[in-house]
């Protein structure tokens, strides 16, 4: 089987406009916090619909799930379907998803609303790369980093978000107020997006059979992807160990602090727009290495004073900042790479990519999980630094030029 490259037919040769470009990295960040609404309000919801102790993780597992999978099933239709009529379509499969999420009353419909939510929320992997498609190739670095830095906000304000709405009202309202901004969203979407038709000619199941040549004969995807993987599986680590170890008896934090806490990693999402025009000078190689580093360094400097201190609370903040900044900036940088290795294969490259670190993402979090469990903060985040400290190693062996694909 052969994979085809008929190029996509350019639409925007001059770019995205300003405005454009921030309808949609707003569009990528209010879609994406979807998937994380849920995770500080598991224990409240499942009390609510009657879901036992031991199974409240399967709240947030089933919209991972779904994501994982429509990442690989669902994303690669970019590359055959019509880009627009694609995205309205999953939002307003997004809507329906919600709704169905605010007024379950028993744990198997709100369980499958979450799968579904997550499965229908991969429409912001198809936004990132529409927005590469428009951009010309001298900037398409600087797009998609002003793209992602959306998408980054989404993510790490959705959680503190969540648990304000939730303290004044209940988690019901989360779910009908974000369905309500897919309302608007789908409409302002239908306004401003320009239509993209793929070039590709094949079927669906001969798609979907392509991923597995792309990721066999594409170098550049497999090194991204593992760089990504190594620093989305530390990522996750600190991101599931933190609160813990912060509601701790050294630390002894509310929830409200834990959540300004989160809110400190939001500074991180500066490194996208950086990392894109990083990109767009050929400096990819450096600025990936200084991520990988910025993310070990985050880790060690963690361990710099005492355990409880205020100086370590400063400390691991900083350590957030500067964690969620190295994994943005070659998160960004890598999906530059991919996206130019051609353009009717960015949907296809861009499950793939994202798929793959996102199994390392779930990695991740189950290890730090069970590191703290067993051997604390020591055990779990020396085990988060080896894996920047691999990432790191391997790209000691990129030839220069791999980066920008």
């Amino acid at each position: 089987m052969t994979v085809q490259t008929t190029p996509a037919a350019p639409l925007a040769p001059s770019g995205l406009s300003g405005t454009m470009t921030f309808v949609m990295a707003a569009a990528c960040g209010l879609i994406v916090a979807n998937l994380y609404y849920a995770q500080p309000l598991a224990g409240p919801i499942a009390a609510a619909i009657g879901l036992p102790a031991h199974l409240t993780g399967l709240i947030v597992t089933l919209t991972q799930i779904g994501y994982g999978i429509g990442l690989l099933l669902i994303v690669p239709l970019g590359d055959l379907v019509e880009n627009r009529r694609l995205i309205l379509m999953m939002i307003g499969a997004t809507i329906i998803a919600l709704l169905a999420a605010g007024l379950s009353t028993a744990a198997l419909p709100f369980l499958a609303a979450s799968l579904a939510i997550g499965l229908a929320s991969t429409a912001v992997q198809m936004i990132v790369p529409f927005a590469a498609s428009l951009a010309p190739d001298a900037q398409r670095g600087q797009v998609v980093g002003n793209v992602m830095s959306g998408l980054m906000v989404g993510i790490m304000m959705a959680r503190p978000v969540a648990s304000f709405i939730a303290r004044f009202s209940s988690w019901n309202l989360v779910f009908f107020l974000s369905a309500g901004v897919m309302v608007l969203l789908g409409f302002v979407l239908a306004a401003r997006l320009p239509k993209r038709m793929p070039q590709t000619r094949l079927s669906y199941f001969g798609l979907i059979a392509s991923m597995g040549q792309l990721y066999a004969t594409q170098p550049v995807l497999r090194r991204r992807a593992f760089y990504q993987a190594c620093q989305f599986a530390a990522f996750s680590l600190f991101w599931t160990v933190t609160p813990l170890l912060l509601a701790g008896p050294a630390f002894q934090l509310t929830q409200a602090g834990i959540a300004l806490f989160a809110l400190a990693g939001v500074a991180g999402a500066i490194a996208s727009p950086i990392a894109g025009r990083l990109a767009d000078r050929d400096l990819g190689r450096p600025a990936t290495m200084f991520g990988i580093a910025s993310v070990a360094i985050a880790l060690l400097i963690t361990h710099i004073a005492p355990e409880g201190s205020t100086v370590a609370l400063a400390l691991l903040t900083l350590a957030a900042i500067l964690l969620d900044f190295g994994v943005t900036m070659t998160l960004v940088i890598g999906q530059r790479a991919i996206y130019g290795l051609g353009a009717d294969l960015r949907s296809r490259l861009n499950g793939l990519f994202m798929a793959t670190f996102f199994c390392g993402g779930a990695v991740g979090s189950a290890v730090g999980a069970w590191a703290y469990a067993e051997g604390g903060w020591i055990l779990a985040s020396m085990i988060g630094l080896a894996l920047p400290v691999i990432a790191l190693a391997y790209s000691m062996t990129e030839r220069r030029g791999v980066t920008r694909g």
